[in-house]
């Protein structure tokens, strides 16, 4: 057999090649006006693609029906760059309104979910500034003194110790975690750290009056303001008010957590820790050493 074809095999392709071409000008022909490609005078430039579907796409959108009024009663159309981008009325309303990245206090907020690791050092006094706290089987973040190391490299109240210098802390009491940082080094105490476990952040709209909707006594999510941005979002009461827009604010005066909300812009973070679980960490420490030693600092990002 030859690797080559011959030259009648040649002739053959060609001409089964020819009727295929033919074929498919025969078909092109018949083509209904919409298929037809545009004829040479129309515009140019056509509009771009929207980042959303619109109303037409939406009424089969992922599989799913649904009727024209449907889709007026929850969607209203707001024009972007000549494009309609659905928005759920209660965004338009201003109760919810999505977040972006760029936003710098849900920056300061971040929760992350993975582990980290931090190097701390001692002052001259050979202190780091941080109290720790056993709470099931594990090592939490008590109190983070202001302008102290703990506070420099970003710990926070409510952050787990999972390891000191490459010892777990998984079972270890109070003391033993105190007495593990008391025997580090001066200069290089290796610790690894989870986020917040028992924290989660929820980030809230202010209203046309500069209200987000919840009402804070001593510290705690006291009572919730009907259809605000608070309850839309999913906060809850018998939780304490730790942080806006990523600064602690735990330990400072119900007027002084207003002066904060006041002073944010249009979008809130907050985080928020159950009762049950912050009034077990904080347990044997003074509301006055929570006042005046606790770090209120503004986190950098």
């Amino acid at each position: 057999m030859s690797l080559y074809p011959s030259l009648e095999d040649m002739k053959v392709d060609r001409a089964i090649q020819a009727q295929i071409q033919s074929q498919s000008v025969q078909v092109s022909s018949r083509a209904p006006p919409a298929l037809m490609p545009a004829p040479a005078q129309a515009p140019a430039q056509a509009s771009a693609p929207g980042l959303y579907p619109n109303l037409a796409e939406l009424t089969n959108y992922m599989g799913l029906s649904l009727t024209d009024e449907e889709l007026q009663l929850n969607m209203s159309l707001v024009p972007s760059g000549g494009n309609d981008v659905a928005i759920p009325n209660s965004i338009s309303g201003g109760m919810i309104a999505p977040v972006t990245g760029n936003d710098i206090g849900l920056r300061r907020a971040e929760i992350k979910h993975g582990i980290r690791e931090m190097i701390l050092c001692k002052d001259e006094k050979g202190k780091v500034g941080l109290r720790l706290r056993a709470v099931d089987k594990g090592i939490f973040v008590q109190l983070v003194q202001a302008n102290s190391p703990a506070a420099l490299v970003g710990l926070r109240f409510g952050d787990q110790i999972l390891q000191i210098d490459e010892k777990s802390c998984a079972g270890w009491s109070t003391d033993k975690a105190h007495k593990a940082l008391k025997k580090a080094g001066q200069e290089r105490i290796n610790i690894i750290v989870r986020d917040r476990p028992f924290e989660r952040t929820l980030t809230l709209q202010k209203d046309s009056a500069g209200h987000v909707g919840f009402i804070v006594k001593k510290g705690k999510i006291a009572s919730l303001v009907k259809d605000s941005s608070a309850t839309r979002n999913g906060l809850l009461t018998n939780h304490y008010l730790c942080e806006v827009n990523g600064q602690n604010v735990i330990g400072m005066k119900d007027g002084q957590i207003a002066d904060v909300l006041a002073a944010c812009g249009h979008s809130v973070t907050v985080t928020v820790i159950p009762c049950v679980i912050f009034d077990h960490i904080v347990k044997r420490m003074s509301s006055g050493v929570m006042k005046n030693s606790m770090d209120h600092s503004v986190p950098e990002v």
